[in-house]
């Protein structure tokens, strides 16, 4: 015995299909944020470096780099708690871009770790080419350009390898450039 299906069911299941048959939202370039990068120093805040534009996309929070003057190798990119890039004061010691405090972590991660694991402010780190540039595109696939207005983004000296052995915070080390998302 065959049992009909009602015009609603129907309905029902072609909306389903045509909005699983639907393409993604485009991403919309107007609502991109630029972020003025600058190099920082326990000195204070140095010459401009670049930008990083930052936007919404289905996968996450895209952040284009256009940087400059920078070591070549790899470096910890991270989002900082304080919409600040002075210099501060840390055990009796002034260090660079210490006013933007530590990795953005609202959700109080335990540890540091990947962009999907630890603090929510844990980017995929930067590589710097032989000249100095850095031209990348980047996912953080946790974050929404709203959670991160009013922050700062971060580069750090040295690598990341994504945890807190042998060194603290990824081993990234000092910070080395830095810009406020407004």
């Amino acid at each position: 015995m065959k049992i009909p299906f009602k015009p609603l069911t129907i309905a029902t299941l072609g909306a389903i299909f045509l909005a699983g048959c639907a393409s993604p939202q485009p991403i919309d370039e107007h609502k991109a944020q630029h972020v003025t990068v600058n190099a920082v120093t326990a000195q204070g805040i140095g010459n401009k470096i670049g930008t990083v534009e930052l936007l919404d996309s289905p996968s996450g929070l895209v952040i284009n780099t256009d940087l400059s003057d920078l070591p070549p190798g790899p470096h910890g990119f991270h989002i900082h708690e304080k919409g600040l890039c002075g210099p501060a004061e840390k055990d009796g010691k002034m260090g660079a871009a210490l006013a933007a405090g530590g990795h953005f972590n609202p959700n109080q991660a335990p540890h540091h770790g990947t962009p999907l694991t630890g603090h929510l402010g844990d980017l995929p780190l930067i590589t710097v080419d032989a000249s100095g540039k850095s031209q990348e595109k980047l996912v953080a696939p946790r974050l929404k350009l709203a959670d991160v207005q009013g922050l700062a983004i971060m580069v750090h000296a040295g690598g990341d390898n994504y945890a807190d052995e042998p060194k603290p915070l990824g081993g990234g080390g000092d910070r080395i450039a830095c810009g406020v998302i407004q």
